[in-house]
């Protein structure tokens, strides 16, 4: 079985996350598939952001959703990187892309972009908000979904299936060998977070996961050596 390995926010770890160079990276380092977030910005844009504000990644402050695109550019996103929109990512990586977005509003906006490029096989839907999923699916025809979840328990199967998630992602804190086994039966692939150290990957590969996601490209070339 293949295991595959997905940059967070491109590779965090070592490059300003959510940013061009981040994805670039991720993409030269063989990395699988690539996770970024979406946002809009005040004038409609889909922007690559993970916060709902600016503060904490770049040298500006204040919610994303009170700035324009314009403004948003403005930005020093980190090493002199600008905040990218998602049209921006498609273009500068060739890589399958996870896109997370953060409520139905975010998704009816990807949706458009999505079927006008046809991107249903390159770019996989998540959300940690089962109603964005369930937004997203029936606008988008053949449209892959992951729920993720961080604090949760055995309803999350539950909560992804009524969703029409294909997908669950999930904090591998929090993992047990019985939330696998209901996965498992709901027919559910399994992605672990945040798979940062052997530790972590031993793990996941004991689970039998299928795939994780990582902040540092290491993992790519170590994961094919760990039983």
């Amino acid at each position: 079985m293949n295991f595959l390995t997905i940059g967070h926010r491109g590779v965090m770890g070592v490059e300003p996350e959510n940013t061009l160079r981040s994805f670039v990276a991720a993409q030269e380092a063989g990395l699988d598939a690539i996770e970024l977030d979406l946002h809009l910005s005040k004038d409609g844009a889909l922007v690559v952001m993970h916060d709902t504000d600016v503060d904490r990644t770049t040298d500006g402050t204040g919610p994303i959703a009170e700035k324009t695109l314009a403004e948003l550019r403005a930005l020093d996103a980190g090493r002199g990187e600008r905040v990218p929109v998602f049209e921006e990512v498609l273009e500068a990586v060739r890589s399958p892309l996870q896109a997370e977005i953060k409520d139905a509003q975010a998704a009816r906006a990807l949706a458009r972009v999505m079927n006008e490029r046809g991107l249903a096989e390159r770019v996989e839907v998540s959300s940690f908000h089962d109603e964005a999923i369930a937004e997203i699916k029936p606008l988008v025809p053949g449209v892959r979904t992951a729920l993720i979840a961080s604090r949760y328990g055995t309803d999350v199967v539950d909560r992804a299936v009524a969703a029409g998630a294909e997908t669950v992602c999930l904090n591998i804190r929090r993992l047990t060998l019985e939330i696998v086994e209901r996965a498992r039966e709901a027919d559910l692939r399994i992605i672990g977070w945040v798979v940062n150290t052997q530790d972590h990957l031993r793990l996941v590969r004991a689970f039998g996961l299928d795939g994780a996601t990582t902040d540092h490209p290491d993992i790519k070339r170590t994961g094919r050596f760990t039983a």
